[in-house]
């Protein structure tokens, strides 16, 4: 019987960790010695088992406990917990077969300078007796490196389990504080009372107006289970949410889409586009009386290994004290990095090239996920 290391998936193991990794190091190693003494009464029964036996066994116990530590050390130092198994397997045949025979010299010269077992126990071991030894013990060994990895693989597993439970419930949060950050009260008041004012005056932009709040707010719920949505699937909510802003805003808002067709099965986190373009209305064109002008892109890479989203907007960008970012850009930028890893970003930032123009930039991986299919979208222009 070999013990098994129970380490934390992390690099520094807790006390409670090392505890039981002792504990079943000791418990594992001292059955395995009570195990060689049962196999000893069983099929050599006329040998008596003294006190040289005894010591000989625990003897045997000690010895393969600290060798298997010092492989366990030795993984540990070399990282080869990271290792793909090919490249791990001829590791541990040598390490173990190093251990083995060490183990056996040091075991040997504990049994002859220490414990002397007398003649009648059959003397020292000779040197076909000496290789069987060191081959069981090679043998003893892999079974021990197998328990350690198996345990190990399999807590690996569970915390990728955790992890992905994580990701999914962190996603979800995200979701829901985006959600209530962009469909606010004083936005749904002001489109009801604008639709009002022109069911008497306008009745057929009015149902329009409604069209595009019910697919808006209709898109907003049913991203709750949703980590990811094609490009198209959210130029389409961001034209309704330009629509409604338009018709608040009148002669003061223009926008402009231009988007690569190539661009609309890419997925995307959902209401990440429309949170830049509500930053780009609410900070950069409503204030300002003269109102001013949306450009909304998507182009892929040269490479096409990239899609880049940009939203420019009229308007000129002051960056926020260190630790008072928006909600909305945060929890954009904790999904795009749960989603896509560090290859995703979100930048904002006074565009270099046009003055008092403002550019919101998402930069997304194409590999990172697979593709959506959806229907082409228009550009359009208002």
């Amino acid at each position: 019987m070999s013990s098994l290391s129970v380490d934390s998936p992390t690099p520094a193991p807790t006390p409670t960790h090392r505890r039981w990794y002792w504990s079943l190091q000791v418990a594992g190693w001292l059955l395995y010695a009570c195990l060689g003494l049962i196999l000893i009464r069983l099929f050599a029964a006329r040998v008596v088992i003294g006190w040289h036996l005894l010591a000989i066994q625990l003897a045997m116990a000690v010895v393969l406990l600290l060798v298997s530590h010092c492989v366990r050390a030795w993984i540990k130092r070399q990282h080869w917990k990271q290792l793909p198994f090919g490249a791990l397997l001829w590791r541990l045949l040598v390490a173990n077969g190093v251990a083995a025979v060490l183990g056996q010299i040091v075991l040997g010269v504990i049994i002859a300078f220490l414990i002397r077992p007398p003649a009648s126990m059959g003397g020292l071991a000779g040197g076909a007796q000496f290789v069987g030894y060191i081959l069981n013990t090679y043998f003893v060994l892999w079974l021990w490196t197998a328990c350690y990895f198996g345990w190990h693989y399999l807590s690996r597993y569970k915390q990728a389990e955790v992890d992905k439970w994580k990701l999914q419930a962190a996603v979800r949060e995200a979701e829901m504080s985006t959600l209530k950050a962009q469909i606010n009260p004083h936005f749904l008041f002001n489109g009801l009372n604008n639709i009002r004012a022109l069911v008497m005056e306008d009745p057929a932009r009015a149902r329009a107006m409604m069209t595009h709040l019910s697919d808006l707010l209709r898109y907003s719920i049913q991203l709750n289970g949703t980590e990811q949505v094609p490009l198209a699937r959210e130029l389409e909510i961001v034209e309704h949410y330009l629509q409604l802003e338009a018709m608040q805003l009148e002669e003061r808002l223009t926008y402009t889409l231009d988007i690569d067709p190539a661009t609309l099965a890419m997925p995307i986190p959902p209401m990440t586009l429309q949170l830049l373009v509500e930053n780009a209305i609410k900070h950069g064109i409503a204030p300002r009386p003269e109102g001013g002008t949306i450009t909304v892109s998507a182009q892929l890479a040269a490479d096409g290994a990239q899609l880049h989203v940009v939203v420019r907007n009229t308007g000129y960008y002051q960056p926020p004290a260190p630790g008072h970012t928006g909600i909305g850009l945060r929890n954009a930028r904790e999904r795009l990095a749960l989603l896509f890893g560090p290859a995703a970003t979100l930048t904002l930032t006074n565009d270099p090239n046009a003055p008092n123009q403002v550019m919101a930039h998402v930069q997304l991986p194409v590999a990172a996920a697979l593709p959506f299919h959806s229907t082409p979208a228009t550009a359009a222009s208002v």
